[in-house]
């Protein structure tokens, strides 16, 4: 685990050593002059008093003015060094978090909850920068506060440090008996965010659905509960926080009066302690005090913050295979399934014992009653999920074995809700790459782009999730993007469910009219002019293959398909007939 978190953590520092430098030594500095401070404060004491062997006030002047120009020093490095450290390095700990995230396989990321990494770029970076990257400056200034303040009690009062540090047990304990609490409570809020957050992502998405069942009040029970959830669980570490303060603060006091009597006694007594001396030890006491007190709650904190980097370095682990065989990203012979069988649990298989081949360059159609397996297969072939039995291939190469990201140069899929970006329709094309404006021209025309271009310009910005679009031009998107990518297999998942009977032949025709490329596509609708344009028809009936063939043939054989066709044409209106 911390091998996973050096990883990360490292991005904090890759190229950013310098700024890092400058705020180390800066903290470095800051806690020194404020020994300095207490030092100047001794002497103009001990010099007002008449103490004999004190600095002229004259001196003390001089003093005075290094200790303004130092403040005015040290503010402004810090106000650079520090910031710009913690720009950079927030900057590259996401960018490699994210570029990480978009590593991980479909199979991998469809396994999570997307909320999780919501969570962990919003609410848990907040965390990680306050509470890891800006408390090790504190936590460095503490201890530096925390050793100088004792070496100096020392070098002026052997007697009264002993007699000090017998106090400081009382803030000491009072810190580490409640300073564990905080991490737990920490990690409590990361998890109850993350609940939110999946909450809200939900309703956000699913707000139609929310509204046609009149379920606001459900929902909102929901979102109320978890947001007290999370209020309550920031609570909890607010009071632990506070108990903390409370006692060691409690305990500081106590320890400052104590040592302040006792360093009266000792000038009283005649043992050297000058008035300077007596008020330094009580600075000096309020340095060490406020490391012991605070030391605790920041330790716990930076490790409950180191938590969430292992949490998300857990969920980002690698599941892309870097290593594998390469296939060519023109298919030349096929995709072949060999006793294929398939479950989402053991015991409990979708897909028995498929096999079939798939030519390079031609059209098939995979047919059949809902819930026959169509959309699995698919998702097999897409490599989807890797924990079924027998053979995938492209090509000879076993789909296991190929390299995923050789396997998606080759393979583009077309599901029925296609994802549009908030972005021009160029941009949606082209994915935000670029490409010789000859092949973007060419993917326009090709998927039936045109019009819309004409229209509305390439500039156009589509909207969330394509809302300023119709479901057929975010179809005909979806084919353009696979064209500009020059995929030899076109998977298409039902893409004309959704739409009107014009604009489902439309779509239907620009995939089925491509050259060049082999197209496998699961389709709902039972439409004898479009069915006989497929090089061959596969038959699913209870996740086996129960026919295959071309429609004439099929039709020739009165079995199963013969028999959803018959009952979809007596049922249904003429054209098209989704008998799914």
């Amino acid at each position: 685990m911390k091998n996973k978190r050096r990883e990360y953590t490292a991005q904090f520092y890759k190229k950013n050593h310098i700024a890092f430098a400058a705020a180390l030594l800066s903290s470095l500095l800051t806690s020194a002059l404020n020994l300095y401070i207490a030092w100047v404060l001794q002497q103009m004491i001990d010099a007002v008093s008449g103490v004999p062997g004190s600095f002229a006030l004259s001196a003390l002047l001089w003093f005075v003015l290094s200790v303004i120009a130092a403040i005015i020093l040290l503010k402004t490095a810090s106000y650079f060094s520090k910031p710009c450290f913690m720009e950079k390095a927030m900057k590259q700990y996401k960018n490699y978090a994210f570029c990480k995230l978009t590593r991980k396989s479909i199979s991998a990321f469809g396994a999570e909850n997307t909320a999780n990494y919501i969570s962990a770029f919003s609410n848990d970076a907040a965390t990680i920068e306050n509470s890891y990257l800006d408390a090790q400056f504190n936590i460095l200034f503490s201890l530096v506060m925390l050793l100088g303040a004792l070496i100096m009690m020392i070098a002026y009062s052997p007697m009264m440090t002993v007699v000090a540090c017998l106090f400081f047990v009382l803030p000491i304990g009072a810190s580490y008996i409640t300073g564990n609490r905080i991490e737990k409570a920490e990690r409590k809020i990361s998890e109850k965010n993350s609940e939110l957050t999946a909450t809200l992502k939900d309703s956000l998405s699913g707000f139609a659905v929310i509204k046609s069942f009149r379920a606001e009040t459900a929902i909102f029970k929901i979102f109320s509960k978890n947001n007290a959830e999370v209020e309550q669980a920031k609570c909890e570490k607010r009071k632990q926080v506070t108990v903390v303060s409370t006692l060691a603060g409690a305990a500081g006091v106590t320890a400052q009066l104590g040592t302040f009597l006792v360093g009266a006694w000792l000038a009283l007594s005649g043992r050297g302690i000058t008035p300077g001396v007596l008020i330094l030890f009580v600075d000096l006491t309020a340095y060490v005090i406020t490391p012991i007190r605070e030391l605790p709650e920041q330790l716990a904190s930076r490790k409950a913050a180191a938590a969430l980097i292992d949490k998300l370095a857990d969920s980002l682990e690698d599941h892309v295979r870097d290593e594998g065989s390469l296939v060519p990203k023109q298919l030349n012979c096929g995709i072949t399934l060999e006793h294929m069988t398939f479950g989402y649990e053991v015991g409990c298989d979708i897909l028995h014992d498929i096999n079939t081949t798939f030519d390079a360059g031609k059209k098939y159609a995979i047919v059949g009653a809902s819930g026959s397996g169509k959309s699995t297969l698919l998702n097999l072939l897409m490599a989807s999920h890797g924990n079924y039995s027998g053979k995938i291939c492209y090509d000879g190469h076993e789909v296991k074995k190929i390299s995923s990201e050789s396997l998606y140069d080759i393979v583009s899929m077309i599901q029925q809700n296609v994802f549009v970006f908030n972005a021009s329709i160029r941009n949606n094309i082209t994915m935000f790459r670029e490409f010789p404006t000859a092949e973007v021209d060419r993917a326009i025309e090709l998927s039936g782009l045109s019009t819309l271009i004409a229209e509305r310009g390439e500039d156009y910005l589509c909207g969330e999730n394509g809302s300023g679009l119709s479901g057929g031009e975010k179809q005909r998107i979806s084919i353009a993007r696979s064209l500009l990518k020059h995929a030899s297999v076109l998977l298409a998942d039902e893409a004309t469910a959704a739409l009107d009977a014009q604009t489902a032949h439309q779509v239907t025709d620009d995939i089925l009219s491509l050259s060049g490329v082999t197209r496998i596509v699961v389709t709902h609708t039972l439409e004898q002019a479009a069915l006989r344009r497929y090089d061959g028809i596969l038959v699913l009936k209870d996740g086996r293959i129960a026919e295959s063939g071309s429609f004439d043939e099929l039709m020739e054989q009165k079995g199963y398909f013969y028999a959803l066709y018959t009952v979809c044409l007596l049922y249904t209106s003429p054209s098209p007939r989704d008998c799914s």
